[in-house]
């Protein structure tokens, strides 16, 4: 999986005591090519995405609206040189979670990074 890491619980631990509120952001455009990763959950159980931290004023955000009822945000930390963001399944579904790679608040994706994640 290159340099999407997804084992996230004990990441989970540590981003859980970070969250925040998100202002609105232009939409992202089209993406590039992307890894895709999956996940298979419970439902309230979380799952955790770690995605490279950049530099450059380069930032992940949410490319991409998802069925808020199946998986929510609960936070977001900076661990070591990942950003760690922590989702809580909710209830059964499948839910596709893509992630782009702006400079700033730019709608150009510079990369992208796309987890299913599915809940039983």
């Amino acid at each position: 999986m290159g340099r999407i890491v997804l084992l996230f619980f004990a990441l989970a631990a540590a981003a859980a005591a970070a969250g925040g509120v998100r202002a609105s952001s232009p939409p992202v455009g089209p993406l590039p090519d992307a890894p895709k990763a999956t996940v298979t959950t419970k439902a309230g159980e979380l799952v955790a995405v770690a995605l490279p931290r950049r530099s450059g004023g380069r930032a992940w955000r949410i490319a991409r609206a998802f069925n808020g009822s199946i998986v929510h945000q609960v936070s977001e930390a900076d661990v070591g040189s990942n950003v760690v963001l922590v989702f809580k399944a909710t209830r059964t579904g499948i839910v596709t979670i893509a992630f782009a790679l702006t400079k700033g608040e730019s709608t150009k994706a510079l990369d992208a990074r796309t987890f299913e994640v599915h809940v039983r």
